[in-house]
């Protein structure tokens, strides 16, 4: 019985202390849930570690000459580990030794607080145990964190010193905001041009690692943490040409200015390939304002009546269906003219009475058009649009930079006898500027539809991944006859010799165009006064190279009276072709040389490198041979001699270079490259300089220049 006692006792025991043991558990439980769990929840979220994905480094894009219109620079945030200092003596002794200095150096480099409120944060941190803070929010570049690694405990590293320096690739445009709503941008949600068309391609493939996580919901990688390698993004090459994309931008901005307009858009295409080499889109920013920047691509994305300029498309379809001459003559009568429910005007009073096709074309009559439509579609017009679709302008163009804006053109209900007519003076049609300058484009290249490109390839270096010409649309069939276009070029060229465009016509080279001024369309009803002025054509027009689209939103002159296209957008037309012009020698006419005449040199110093004196003596096969490379001096030794001495030129690097007889951008490549700030006045060659050749100078001296 006292054995059996015993065992039961000893049961009980046990029993009891699992019971206690259990409650013990389910207490611990409550505890850590109810009482302490914020706490260790808090403490948890302070410091984990996950994996993560390594964004790739993102692929460049550049322009048609391998210039970079945008690229992915390295820069630092500059973190700190405060708890590093507390690990052993050596550790402390650095911290001891450097943080007033280090606080010091911080405050003044930064300048935005004070050295005592960068010692009050390290020290809180401190404290609080924290293992990371980031010490200032400014993205540093590689200069600055070379200059920080000589401070006080930063020059201790990472492991003894407690510095962090988190690498971000941010994305940089070298030529700033020069079209940049085209080559785009990609942040958060928000992604546009060639940036968000080529996403993929330019993103690369990620990798992946171990990231600690850090306060304020910042992550930090662990050294050796990486488990896959990312593959960095294929580079984009462009058509765009940075110099065409320049002169269109600055001569829109002038524009748009001068007329106070609201908008505006201009597009300059290669006619044989296709390709876009300007796109440039402003928009005024804030009513009554001056100011303008890339918001919106109009050039893709903006649909809108085309005005006058869609009456080249009616134009050739009556010639393609009837043989409609230049010379026919049409009864415009005093330019007013009624049918069923609708009244249509010239924008001349008084209308230009009887007139022949070809000047129905020039003076852009919308009463002639009417007529010659009735003349030819008129119980036909079925057959109209189908020579629309046959010009391609009722296909979506499948633009790369996306998304793509199909054109609305629609054939009128039937019963409606008066849609069909006013289509063909460019209303009640939806067409981007885009659309309609790719089908001007195919008159220039001899009928031949082409669709347009602004990216070329993508590649890994100098290997080509996928070329873009190959898939490029290209239809064999033209879009219209021989004859057919040798029409219709003559009615071009004319609205510029003649014509609404004949302010600028030129003697140098010959321009082909056609002026659209439309009413705009607001809230439902077309209001006078406010016009969509737009001017697309192609030069030179005897041999067609570049096709451009102007378009100028409600432009206005003088005491806010209305402009149409002739005032607005002729004059930028022709601004971006002479600049275009001058700058190629291929489009000049060649000069006949005149045995009798003698050429006279100027008998000025040029200074010149030996990379241009090379491309000048190959353009006109002169066989030279340069014993070094560098710069030379160019003279000769008398005004009507043809003799040219050509000598070495040698500068020493602590002196002020004799720069005269350079041009702008040769003298300022010299002159920045040793630490000189230049200022300068007129255009032309160096003529003399502020600061006397030979001078001793310091570093970031200021020299003024003089050109002529």
């Amino acid at each position: 019985m006292n054995i059996k006692k015993s065992i039961v006792l000893r049961i009980r025991i046990v029993f009891l202390c699992i019971i206690f043991f259990a409650l013990g558990i389910v207490w611990r439980i409550i505890y850590i849930q109810r009482i302490d769990g914020p706490r260790l929840r808090e403490k948890a979220s302070q410091s984990y570690v996950r994996q993560r994905i390594i964004e790739a480094v993102r692929g460049n894009i550049y322009a048609d000459d391998g210039s970079l219109l945008a690229t992915s620079l390295p820069k630092y945030k500059l973190g700190f580990d405060p708890l590093v200092s507390m690990r052993n003596k050596r550790n402390r002794k650095i911290y001891e030794e450097g943080i007033d200095s280090l606080c010091r150096k911080l405050a003044t480099f930064f300048n935005d607080k004070s050295y005592e409120d960068y010692y009050a944060k390290i020290d809180l941190a401190r404290r609080r145990q924290e293992s990371y803070i980031v010490l200032n929010d400014r993205l540093l570049d590689y200069q600055e964190v070379k200059q920080m690694k000589q401070w006080p405990i930063f020059r201790s590293g990472k492991f003894k010193g407690g510095v962090v320096f988190e690498k971000i690739n941010v994305r940089y445009n070298p030529f700033g905001k020069m079209g940049f709503r085209t080559i785009g941008y990609k942040k958060d949600k928000d992604k546009v041009g060639v940036e968000n068309s080529f996403d993929v391609a330019l993103s690369g493939t990620p990798g992946k690692g171990l990231f600690e996580k850090i306060g304020g919901g910042s992550w930090r990688p662990i050294e050796g943490g990486e488990e896959s390698i990312p593959v960095a993004g294929l580079d984009v090459h462009t058509t765009l040409n940075v110099n065409i994309q320049d002169v269109a931008e600055t001569s829109l901005m002038h524009a748009l200015r001068q007329y106070n307009a609201e908008k505006g858009c201009v597009i300059v295409m290669e006619v044989a390939t296709g390709e876009i080499k300007a796109m440039t889109n402003l928009t005024r920013v804030g009513k009554d304002s001056t100011a303008y920047a890339e918001t919106y691509n109009h050039a893709v994305l903006g649909r809108t009546d085309p005005g006058s300029v869609f009456k080249l498309p009616s134009m050739i379809a009556m010639i393609e269906e009837a043989g409609l001459n230049n010379e026919e003559l049409v009864a415009t009568g005093d330019g007013v003219f009624r049918f069923q429910n609708s009244k249509i005007e010239d924008s001349k009073k008084g209308g230009h009475g009887t007139i022949s096709a070809q000047e129905v074309f020039e003076l852009s009559s919308n009463v002639g058009i009417m007529k010659l439509m009735m003349k030819y579609f008129g119980g036909k017009q079925r057959k109209y649009y189908e020579y629309l679709e046959k010009f391609h302008l009722k296909e979506p163009l499948q633009f790369q930079l996306k998304p793509d804006m199909p054109p609305i053109i629609r054939e009128p209900k039937k019963g409606d006898k008066t849609a069909m007519y006013w289509n063909s003076i460019g209303y009640g049609e939806l067409i981007t500027p885009l659309q309609m300058l790719t089908f001007y484009n195919a008159i220039a290249n001899n009928g031949k539809w082409i669709q347009p490109i602004i990216v070329r390839s993508t590649q890994i270096a100098d290997e080509v991944i996928e070329d873009f010409h190959l898939s490029q649309r290209q239809y064999e069939d033209p879009i219209c006859s021989e004859q057919t276009l040798e029409k219709v070029r003559r009615m071009l060229e004319g609205v510029v010799e003649r014509g609404t465009a004949q302010n600028i016509s030129n003697p140098l080279y010959k321009i082909a165009g056609k002026t659209g001024t439309s009413q705009k369309l607001i809230n439902g009803k077309y209001r006078e006064g406010m016009y969509y002025t737009s001017f697309m054509g192609y030069f030179p027009a005897d041999r067609p190279r570049y096709s451009i689209a102007v378009v100028i939103d409600n432009p206005h002159g003088f005491n806010r009276q209305a402009l149409y296209a002739s005032d607005a957008c002729a004059p930028v037309f022709k601004e971006i072709a002479d600049k275009i012009y001058a700058s190629d020698i291929q489009m000049h006419e060649p000069m006949i040389a005149d045995a009798k005449k003698t050429v006279n040199f100027p008998q000025t110093k040029m200074i010149v490198h030996s990379s241009d004196l090379k491309e000048i003596n190959k353009e006109f096969n002169i066989e030279q041979e340069l014993d070094e490379e560098g710069w030379f001096s160019v003279s000769n030794k008398a005004k009507d001699s043809d003799n040219i001495t050509i000598q070495p030129k040698y500068t020493q690097k602590n002196k002020v270079p004799d720069i005269r007889g350079m041009s702008l951008r040769d003298a300022l490549f010299i002159l920045e490259n040793r630490g000189l700030r230049a200022n300068f006045k007129g255009v032309g060659k160096v003529v003399s300089q502020s600061i006397p050749p030979g001078t001793v100078f310091t570093k970031n001296r200021s020299i003024d220049l003089v050109l002529q």
